[in-house]
């Protein structure tokens, strides 16, 4: 009961503090004058990723490497399937021209960047400093890029994103320090609570570290992006709702795999983070044929419809039972992986190539 009650509170005070954290840096940036298109592409985007960050960061420190790399794998997973598949049953989902040409193929690109330097087993200082350094040129890029953005998308981030109003409560330096600091602080802590409580976790359960990081962790920590695309689908703000995740999803690659791995690879004695082999051998594969996955279904109609939502959570819930039954080793993992593989995936994959010809003899 002890350990549940820490998740909770280590769950909250991450959500919390990347909420406190994001208003604070958001309106300071505000205050100097930055717009609020670059303050949504950068300073709301790492906020949302914040979590995931600190969790992972925290699992390096206390020397949880399955937790570091199983939360950021598991969470992009988890951001695709789960909450895409959520918002599109809410409302199809409309997906921006711009998303399909640019952002989702860095997503695969920083997908397979990930797995080609996790070939060797570990990501050492330089391949986080690569990856880290590459976030930092990625977030220049989108600065310098939203100079040529239309006045409608300018309009769409104001309204989301509220200029500071001379005389509010958070319009003072002083304010938006002290909530940066106290935002900070929450993800330091509740990064401790979390972990704290998913290593108990993976010792009562009989697994390891890295499946509770791929499954419970992944989830929890993504929390704010869960919040971010349903509301946005709720409100028919359906292009922020994919926006979101496939932006978190970089981000996580390039920020918390890059952050974490430097952090591995900088401490005394440390040679990096290793990557257990069995990320290597099924989940990072997972993830990359997940962001493969998302051209043909964006392209078909250039919208993500109900059906397709519905299967991605079907497979969502597929991924955590195979989780399940090989952790435990249960004798159904054998017949359940050759349904998935002969059946369920082939046929998924002929009835995208038919929706996606159907669409291009329509137009």
């Amino acid at each position: 009961m002890w350990n549940f009650l820490m998740f909770a509170a280590g769950l909250a005070a991450l959500v919390v503090g990347a909420d406190v954290l994001v208003r604070g840096a958001s309106k300071l940036a505000l205050s100097f004058g930055i717009s609020p298109l670059v303050v949504g592409l950068t300073i709301v985007a790492f906020g949302t990723s914040a979590p995931e960050m600190a969790v992972s960061a925290g699992a390096v420190l206390d020397g949880q490497t399955g937790l570091a790399t199983g939360n950021v794998v598991g969470s992009n997973i988890f951001n695709v399937l789960f909450i895409l598949g959520l918002s599109a049953l809410i409302a199809p989902l409309v997906v921006h021209v711009q998303l399909i040409r640019q952002e989702v193929p860095i997503m695969i690109g920083a997908s397979l960047l990930v797995l080609l330097l996790s070939l060797d087993g570990t990501l050492g200082l330089l391949d986080g400093a690569l990856l880290f350094g590459l976030l930092l040129a990625y977030t220049g890029f989108l600065v310098v890029q939203s100079r040529r953005q239309t006045r409608e998308t300018q309009a769409e981030y104001e309204a989301e994103i509220h200029p500071v109003k001379s005389g509010a409560w958070d319009s003072r330096l002083p304010v938006q320090l002290a909530l940066i600091l106290v935002g900070l602080g929450l993800l330091v802590l509740g990064s401790e609570w979390l972990v704290t409580a998913a290593v108990a976790f993976a010792k009562a359960l009989g697994v390891s570290d890295l499946v509770i990081g791929l499954t419970i962790v992944a989830a929890g920590t993504s929390m704010p992006e869960v919040a971010t695309s349903v509301m946005a689908a709720f409100k028919g703000e359906r292009d922020i709702a994919v926006g979101n995740v496939v932006g978190s999803n970089t981000f996580n690659l390039l920020g918390c795999l890059g952050l974490s791995s430097a952090l591995a690879g900088a401490l005394p004695g440390g040679s990096g983070l290793p990557v257990a082999p069995a990320l290597l051998t099924f989940d990072i594969w997972v993830m990359l044929a997940v962001a493969l996955a998302c051209l043909p279904i964006f392209l078909s109609g250039r919208e993500i419809a109900r059906w397709e939502g519905g299967v991605f959570l079907g497979y969502y819930v597929a991924y955590v039972a195979y989780l399940i039954l090989a952790a435990q080793q249960h004798e159904a993992l054998g017949p359940f992986s050759s349904v998935m593989l002969g059946f369920v995936i082939p046929l998924t994959v002929v009835t995208l190539v038919v929706s996606m010809l159907r669409h291009r003899s329509a137009r």
